[in-house]
């Protein structure tokens, strides 16, 4: 059997891998928009947590198998159709995540000085489409909004010593905008309460740890906590416990003459009503919360405004709310109430020989172990149409022969597995230079260049 893996993220590469290893037989073709590999491993993951990208040297493995092959540079959905591929492959299975954010739908969110945690993300990430965001860095109070792990990664990157990010991956240019910023107060804003804050405790712990950094919590937001944690799981509990501590530990008493440490803080139950623009209305200046109450308790809380309001001054604004997924192709069905691709187990509804894994298949949630679950979970379901008779593999599919004819008819050339090993090569080449794991190229044509192109 043939199967074809749109895009080359964690959910596609696990798929692929699982597919592999339980069939014999079965040949595995990747295909990703970008000409590099790796998704959200690389573009996502913060460039002071290398441990988390260890997955690649296994998804290298995965990618080098002869009956494995990568297809970078194409575009599924204009470069070739979902239609096309069903026609070339006896399984097709979507794996390619959540490309937009979730927008806060609030006057003022499109002003100078706001933008979302996706963007900022991949903008020290080296993500090409975000290369040339230029973030105002420009004020001293930064707002982030939201409390998940993203949220935190942002503000320890804000808040973060240089001398800690020379050693990382982080681009060069992202490295030189923070060796200018003036940002040295960092909020976390979130509609709820602590007990419903969506980060883990390694990220807060390390947050807490961070040197040079102080931790501002008001203790008025942690009375009465330790009461209604008691029964909680046990995640939440040790993470709640770790806020109260930090909440009510005294500052060590700053050296006399020391200048004021950087910091940061979590607020709890306050919506975001306006972005507030500058007198000339050229940028934010601040912005506009709701206070509120919560119904209900544990993780189904509902915020409900109370009709207070309160205004914090800001000059930056970064958006966490969350990513979301986008239609790819017509011919695939999609709900864009949720933002996913309606499906049961992986399999497409309505469209046999189609699959899902990932973020696209059930919302961008969890960690990368989470995805590996969702991926072998819907490789399963491939496994067992193909051994039950579901997907008919008696007429023969030529795979990415035919996909290659379509792609040469259109002017378009796939990068190759080998192909992004030589940019691979490039990026460590200049990350040794500079003392750092890699410095990655930003610019898909200079990566094309370097592979002769």
């Amino acid at each position: 059997p043939r199967v074809c893996v749109v895009g080359s993220g964690p959910a596609g590469f696990y798929t692929a891998q699982h597919i592999l290893k339980h069939h014999g037989g079965a040949l595995v073709d990747i295909y990703e928009k970008l000409p590099v590999p790796f998704g959200l491993v690389r573009f996502g993951v913060a460039p002071d947590h290398p441990e988390v990208k260890n997955v690649i040297n296994t998804f290298t493995q995965t990618a080098r198998s002869e009956r494995c092959a990568y297809y970078g540079n194409v575009t599924v959905g204009r470069d070739v159709t979902v239609p096309e591929l069903r026609q070339a492959y006896h399984a097709v299975v979507l794996s390619y995540g959540a490309e937009d954010n979730r927008v806060l739908g609030i006057p003022g969110e499109n002003l100078p000085g706001v933008y979302s945690a996706r963007a900022f993300v991949g903008w020290y990430n080296g993500l090409p489409e975000n290369r040339d965001l230029k973030p105002d860095l420009s004020c001293e109070t930064a707002l982030i909004l939201g409390h998940g792990n993203v949220a935190l990664d942002i503000a320890r990157i804000l808040l973060s010593p240089l001398q800690l990010l020379r050693k990382t991956d982080i681009t060069d240019s992202s490295l030189a905008a923070l060796a200018c910023s003036k940002v040295k107060r960092v909020w976390l804003v979130g509609r709820r309460g602590p007990l419903q804050v969506a980060f883990t405790i390694k990220e807060l712990r390390e947050m807490i740890n961070l040197p040079g950094a102080r931790a501002v919590l008001d203790p008025a937001d942690f009375t009465s906590l330790e009461n209604a944690v008691k029964d909680a799981p046990r995640p939440r509990k040790r993470l709640t416990e770790l806020m109260i501590k930090t909440a009510l530990e005294k500052p060590a008493e700053v050296q006399a003459g020391a200048a004021a440490p950087r910091v940061w803080g979590l607020k709890f139950q306050r919506s975001p009503q306006e972005v507030l623009p500058s007198a000339d209305g050229r940028r934010a200046r601040g912005i506009r919360m709701a206070l509120t109450r919560l119904e209900g308790s544990g993780d189904s809380a509902k915020a409900i405004p109370t009709g207070e309001v309160e205004e914090l001054e800001c000059g930056l604004v970064l958006s966490s709310i969350g990513y979301r997924s986008l239609p790819l192709d017509p011919a695939v069905p999609f709900d864009s109430q949720r933002g996913v691709i309606p499906n049961s187990s992986g399999r497409v509804e309505g469209v046999p020989g189609l699959y899902c894994s990932g973020w696209v298949k059930r919302g961008p949630t969890g960690v990368i172990i989470t995805t590996m679950n969702d991926s072998f979970d819907t490789a399963q379901s491939v496994l067992e149409d193909l051994q039950g008779g579901v997907l008919d593999i008696s007429p023969s599919r030529e795979g990415f022969g035919v996909v290659e004819s379509i792609l040469r008819s259109r002017g378009v050339r796939p990068v190759s597995f080998s192909d992004w090993e030589k940019i691979d090569a490039a990026e460590v080449a200049r990350g040794k230079a500079a003392g750092k794991p890699r410095e990655k190229i930003v610019d898909p044509a200079e990566m094309l260049r370097i592979i002769g192109r």
